[in-house]
Formats: C-alpha cells, sequence, structure tokens
C-alpha cells in the first residue's frame, strides 16, 4: 500500500485528496521506486487544479517530478538502493506522477542522481531548475558569454527564474530580474541579481520594430506581449530562451529583429529532452548552482498541501521553488 494524492473529476469541476492506494494501481514500468521528495511545479498547479487539459484519464495522480531510491529493477542500468531523479516524459499528466510514496515508470525517464546531491537537493531543483539549466546550456550553445552583456531573466521571483538568477550569477554573468512583485528585490538580489525592474517595462506594445538594444540574452518564462517586447530590445546575435507563457501563450512580433539584429528565439523544451543530454544537465547543476542559494530560495510541504500550493503558484504568488516532502 501507498500514499497518493488523487485527483477526480466530478461535475462541479477537480477534487483531489491523499488516499491510500495498493500497488497493484500503479502503471507499468521496469523500476520501482520509493519517492522521497517531488515539488510544485506551474504545470502542477494546472493539473492538480483543473487538469489543465493534460490529464486524459481520471482518477490520476499529479506530480511532474520527483526523487527518491529505488525499490526493485527490471533494467541492469539500476539497481535496488540507487538515488534516482524524474522530470517530464508526461509524467503526472499522462502517466502517474511523483505526488505518491510510490512510483513506478520507465527505466529510460531515469536519471542517476550526481552525488553531490541529495534527493531534497533534486527536488529543490526539480523541473523548474532542470528547465533553467537547459535554458542556460542552449544560450551557451549560441554563442552566450559574461562579457556579451546584460542577461535579463523575466518572471524572476519563479521557479525557473530564481535557478535561472542563481546560475547565471554564479557564471559571472549581469542578471537583471525582471518581477511584478517588488517585495522580492532584496531576495532576487540574494540570489545575485545587479539589478531589478519592474515588469510594467514590458506591458506596453513595442511601438517599433527595434528599440535600444540592451539584452545580449533572455530567460523568459512569461510569453506573450513580454517576450514581443523583449525581442525588439536584444543586441545584435543575442538569443532568447523561451521557457514558458505565464503571460500568454500568444504574442505579436515582426521578424525584423531576426532579419537585422540576428536575434534567435530558442524554444526550451524540457519535458522530452534526450535522455542522452539530461544527465550533463543534472551534473553541471550539482557543480554550479550554489548549494545555499538553492535552500535559500526553497520552502517544503506536505502531500496534503499541495491543492492550496496549486492555486497560490497559478495566481502568482509562490517564490522560489516549493518541495513536497513524502515522509511519512
Amino acid at each position: 500500500m501507498y500514499q497518493a494524492l488523487v485527483i477526480h473529476k466530478t461535475e462541479s469541476g477537480v477534487s483531489a485528496a491523499v488516499e491510500t492506494r495498493d500497488e497493484s494501481m500503479l502503471p507499468e514500468g521496469e523500476v520501482l521506486v520509493a519517492v522521497d521528495y517531488s515539488s510544485v511545479n506551474y504545470k502542477d498547479g494546472l493539473v492538480v487544479t483543473s487538469g489543465g487539459g493534460l490529464v486524459k484519464t481520471w482518477p490520476h495522480v499529479p506530480g511532474i517530478d520527483f526523487a527518491g531510491t529505488v525499490l526493485e529493477s527490471a533494467d541492469a542500468r539500476y539497481a535496488v538502493g540507487d538515488a534516482v531523479v524524474l522530470t517530464g516524459w508526461r509524467v503526472g499528466e499522462l502517466h502517474a506522477g511523483g505526488y505518491a510514496t510510490r512510483a513506478r515508470v520507465k527505466a529510460d525517464w531515469l536519471v542517476p542522481l550526481p552525488r553531490a546531491l541529495t534527493t531534497r537537493d533534486a527536488m529543490a531543483i526539480g523541473t523548474a531548475g532542470f528547465t533553467a539549466m537547459l535554458a542556460l546550456d542552449t544560450l551557451e550553445q549560441h554563442g552566450l558569454q559574461p562579457q556579451n552583456g546584460d542577461v535579463l531573466v523575466t518572471g524572476a521571483a519563479g521557479g525557473v527564474g530564481s535557478v535561472a538568477v542563481a546560475l547565471l550569477a554564479a557564471r559571472g554573468y549581469r542578471v537583471v530580474a525582471s518581477t511584478g512583485r517588488a517585495e522580492t528585490a532584496d531576495y532576487l538580489r540574494a540570489l545575485g541579481a545587479s539589478e531589478i525592474i519592474d515588469r510594467s517595462a514590458f506591458a506596453e506594445t513595442a511601438k517599433r520594430p527595434l528599440e535600444g538594444e540592451r539584452w545580449a540574452a533572455c530567460i523568459d518564462s512569461v510569453g506573450g506581449n513580454t517576450l514581443a517586447r523583449v525581442l525588439t530590445q536584444m543586441r545584435y546575435g543575442g538569443s532568447v530562451a523561451a521557457v514558458g507563457l505565464a503571460g500568454g501563450a500568444k504574442f505579436e512580433s515582426t521578424v525584423i529583429p531576426f532579419l537585422l539584429r540576428g536575434v534567435n528565439l530558442l524554444g526550451i523544451d524540457s519535458v522530452m529532452c534526450p535522455t542522452g543530454r539530461r544527465l550533463p544537465l543534472w551534473e553541471r547543476l550539482a557543480r554550479e548552482l550554489p548549494i545555499e542559494k538553492l535552500h535559500a530560495m526553497s520552502s517544503e510541504v506536505r502531500l496534503d498541501e499541495v491543492p492550496a500550493i496549486a492555486q497560490s503558484i497559478l495566481a502568482g504568488h509562490v517564490r522560489g521553488r516549493v518541495i513536497v516532502s513524502l515522509a511519512p
């Protein structure tokens, strides 16, 4: 038997409650994991509160990531007792997820946990932090270096933004953090931001296809008009890593930034990121993300507190990372 947060679809909407389930209810997979921790990401907020159009089978166990210890394995890559982490692969959406004390998944979806990280650290990073690392790695593959100039992080006080600020600062970049929450300024400076700007700077539609060159790169978790405005302000050859859509999925722009300034718009998808790329990124996180900053941006909740946190993260009230403890 195991404990899980289960969401049910009813006539009045979606309900969520912690339930006791038999292990026979777990899906198929080569590896059974005792889950220590999960986390709350923006997508988790969508799934837990409404299904977000992502859940196809009800009832459902959400949780798009988890870290824990292997209990059983039919795959030679993993042995009983191995520490592992999982993010993505539609787990928590189409496949039962990490808001449970047990998870059974395909071996291909797992990553061996770097020795420098605990399972709690792994979920302080979680999907949001892995996405931030993927964005930084992709920007650097497209030529970003600290001497290129300021790097903008939008939605900086959220999960992806917080880890992005800390990673960039640790790498020697000058980070400008954009946020709509003035009260998070000291928090963002402690993570390494050199400058804080209000998100209202990007609220108005650009009047010209090109504005003054400001940003060498941007990690954007907002989308919408913010993304459109940022594109007009990119420096020549700069890149924007688009990681989220908290401000909207649609944006209006022109091809001028791409044609006259050689700007790159880079899509960042951590869900189906190839297996071979994942471990090097986790190893970079273990080496480069300052552990004290990771702890400073993280808070911990119990499984039964997740529904309330899910509402808060959609409302933009959650700062940093929220870890979900699956301890008895």
